[in-house]
This record gives C-alpha cells, structure tokens and sequence, in this order.
C-alpha cells in the first residue's frame, strides 16, 4: 500500500507545490516592487497637510457648556484607580468629590506636591481642564503620575461629571 513510490510522488508533489510558491512570490516581488530597479515613484498630494494648518482649535469654555456628565462616568473610570468620588475617602491621590471650585491642597489629604498650589488657588474648570490634558506641564513638580487626557470633549465631559458630584 505504501511503498517508495507513492512516497516519492508525494514529496515531489510538495516540492514542485514549494517551487511553484517561491516563483510566483519572486515574479509579483519583481512586478509590484518599487525600488532599486531604478524606476521612478511619485507622491500623490492628497492635501493632508494642507487640511492639518486649516483646523480651527475650538475653545475650552464652548465644549464645557456643551459637555455630557453622563460620558463623563466611563472616563472617571481611569481616575477611579487613584481617587475616589466620596467626600473625604482619599485614595492613592485625593478624593474628587466636589472638586470643581475647591481650593487646591484644601483637603486632608496629607501629599499635595507644592507644585500645584504655585500654579493656581481655585480648581476651576478651565484649571482642571489645563491640568487633565498634561499634568507635569501645567503643573511642573506635580506628583501626579498621569499623561494626560487629550481630547478637549473628553475632559469637558469628565470635568462636567465631577461637578455634577457635589450637586
């Protein structure tokens, strides 16, 4: 039933099947590559840049009015590994229950870094807003191991839940 010849056939089958493979890989790799064959490639201006120097920054102040507290909660689920949302239960940082007016370093929670009250008094929204989208520039010192929330909807949401926090 199995004798050298059916095994000879079957590993020729997948030597030619191998063989085919590697040609036909070797023939698009010659019709399709690009490079080093001295042909000539061009750059198609799709106006990608051009549509980068004509975008409008919207002000902070415009997207809070606007803001959803609601999407706020799914982003606050970042902050939730660190600070809790009950008046006075501090975490890893401090509690944010109504945080949105309060004085900064106003709390009991006994490791404020100095840098934060340097740069501001009152944790206001535009101040929150500053300090979510890049903590140790807005904030140089700050003690606050975060990289920041880049997107402005995203921090007007997150800010308009924590004020919702306190009513």
């Amino acid at each position: 039933m199995f004798d050298t010849m059916t095994f000879t056939k079957i590993a020729a089958s997948f030597c030619g099947a191998l063989l085919i493979l590697l040609l036909g890989q070797w023939a698009a790799d010659e019709l399709y590559h690009s490079g080093g064959h001295g042909e000539q490639s061009y750059v198609i201006d799709t106006g990608a840049e051009e549509a980068d120097e004509d975008t409008v920054e919207v002000a902070f102040a415009d997207v809070y009015a606007s803001a959803d507290a609601e999407a706020g909660v799914r982003l606050f689920r970042q902050c939730s590994a660190c600070h809790k949302a009950e008046a006075g239960e501090n975490g890893v940082g401090p509690y944010l229950h109504g945080v949105v007016g309060r004085e900064i370093g106003s709390t009991d929670y006994a490791s404020y870094s100095g840098a934060l009250s340097e740069v501001a008094e009152v944790w206001t929204p535009e101040n929150l807003n500053g300090f979510l989208e890049d903590p140790r520039g807005w904030a140089p010192g700050t003690s606050m191991g975060y990289n920041g929330l880049s997107d402005v909807e995203d921090r007007a949401n997150l800010i308009a839940y924590l004020d919702s926090l306190d009513d």
